[in-house]
């Protein structure tokens, strides 16, 4: 992603001067944040003669949006299965037994190139005491499907610039947004990317589990998230930035925008997110006040980060 360079430097002045105890506050939120570029393997098991390989970024799926790639080996022949419909299904399991899903691709796509089926979940929830998950994948070659389920373990994401929210719009759909990037952002203006997505209501009555159709979703497509970042802390006074950019989608599917963050700290991602139509699913204005002394409004729809 092609970075947008430069800084206001005018408005850079404005609120810096405006800033109460400004070197201590940066001092307090100090904080440092990895990016993870190298696929690891997270977890590999084997199912009769073959072997189940699942890697995502820093070998570790976290809460929130993670890339995944899988290998499949036939462990007899030695050789890669290549261009079988796979499926991937994630099951959370609660305290109480109750079973959902999350944003996910169920059919993953093999990429020749790379030697690997990619796709990608959105983990609602970590791990704990009462929270399980399991994968189940299922693939086929010479018309023999194989079916095996492994739990895993969904760590908490500590890197607040991939958060995620989940809420119910205005048409009573349940929705999902996911930061995908950037991992480490730069006092300048950064390609903000978000995945959007929205749980597909069943219509059938459950079949033999894990019916598919019960734990169904997709990507939202062709609408706008509109953005209005601000540093909410009193001392930060509400401000906001300029050369912001509202996210729009691009041909991968997911979300690409601008956002400018002018120095480091707590920020907030104030979102309205409207239909292809222009009509609001979520989300509410905030005031652009300058507000010194007093915590700034959040919108309805947001997401906290930090760096």
């Amino acid at each position: 992603m092609k970075h947008l360079q430069g800084i206001v430097f005018a408005v850079f002045v404005m609120f810096s001067s405006c800033t109460i105890d400004k070197t201590d506050y940066e001092a307090e939120l100090n904080v440092e944040t990895t990016e993870y570029i190298e696929f690891k393997e997270v977890t590999s098991f084997n199912t009769e003669n073959y072997n189940i390989s699942i890697e995502a970024l820093n070998g570790v799926f976290y809460r929130g949006y993670n890339e995944v790639h899988l290998k499949i080996t036939n462990t007899v022949s030695n050789t890669s299965l290549e261009n079988s419909e796979v499926t991937f299904l994630p099951i959370m399991t609660d305290a109480n037994g109750n079973k959902s899903s999350c944003p996910h691709a169920y059919n993953i796509i093999y990429n020749a190139d790379e030697g690997y089926y990619v796709g990608y979940v959105v983990f609602t929830s970590e791990s704990d005491s009462t929270i399980d998950w399991q994968l189940y994948i299922d693939f086929t070659e010479n018309d023999n499907t194989q079916s095996v389920n492994e739990t895993i373990v969904v760590e908490e994401q500590t890197n607040l610039n991939l958060n995620m929210t989940a809420f119910t719009g205005n048409d009573d759909e349940q929705y999902f947004i996911a930061l995908v990037a950037p991992q480490s952002p730069s006092v300048a203006q950064n390609d903000l990317v978000a995945g959007i997505y929205k749980y597909n209501k069943p219509t059938n009555v459950a079949g033999t589990f894990p019916d598919p159709t019960q734990f169904s979703y997709s990507t939202v497509n062709n609408h706008t998230l509109l953005l209005d970042p601000r540093m909410p802390e009193p001392s930060m006074g509400n401000h906001s930035s300029p050369n912001n950019v509202d996210l729009t989608q691009g041909d991968d599917g997911l979300y690409y925008g601008v956002v400018n963050y002018t120095m480091t700290g707590n920020w907030t991602l104030n979102f309205i997110l409207n239909d292809e139509n222009g009509q609001i699913i979520k989300g509410t204005e905030v005031s652009t006040e300058f507000t010194p002394g007093i915590e700034g409004e959040r919108g309805e729809l947001h997401i906290d980060i930090l760096f």
